[in-house]
């Protein structure tokens, strides 16, 4: 990948981010780098492709921070899962790409809304991968954990508080 291409995603990311798909423009990422608009479009022809790119980048980052799913087994898989979460929190004081995606998920284009919805099942699989066969609805608790946890990191952030991403991420160890 190119060092242009990088940038790019990179200050995209960080722009969803903060303000959401719809108001990242191209002008304004170009702006930000120094260059014309027209250097953003040779990397990515409509800005749909630049938030896919951004999205499946993102997906690839988290996929790769938690392993193979069912490589751990319950509560260690919590446990990582939880950290990708706080440790995301803690050093960018951000919202969860797909989580500030999500939100915005009617008015997003298809390819981009379908990705976001693909990161969130992938995650939910790879939870219900690391439970115990004891679990009787390992659907229902993974979708608890997921939930939990993204609505902890969005309260956070909202009441600049990382205190209650902890006291999520510790309820949920105590409960599951």
């Amino acid at each position: 990948m190119t060092d242009t291409r990088m940038q790019i995603l990179n200050l995209a990311e960080r722009a969803i981010r903060l303000r959401g798909y719809h108001a990242v423009s191209f002008r304004d990422i170009a702006d930000e780098m120094g260059i014309k608009s027209a250097s953003i479009h040779y990397h990515f022809r409509q800005k749909q492709d630049m938030g896919l790119a951004v999205v499946d980048r993102y997906a690839t980052r988290i996929a790769e921070c938690l392993g193979p799913a069912g490589e751990l087994g319950w509560p260690d898989a919590l446990s990582a899962f939880c950290d990708v979460y706080k440790d995301a929190l803690h050093q960018s004081d951000l919202q969860c790409l797909c989580g500030m995606l999500a939100a915005e998920s009617l008015g997003l284009p298809d390819i981009v809304s379908d990705r976001v919805a693909m990161f969130f099942r992938d995650n939910v699989a790879w939870l219900m991968a690391s439970m115990s066969d004891q679990i009787s609805d390992k659907r229902a608790q993974a979708l608890a954990v997921q939930t939990a946890v993204q609505g902890a990191m969005t309260i956070a952030v909202s009441l600049k508080d990382h205190s209650i991403m902890d006291s999520t991420i510790q309820d949920l160890q105590e409960r599951f």
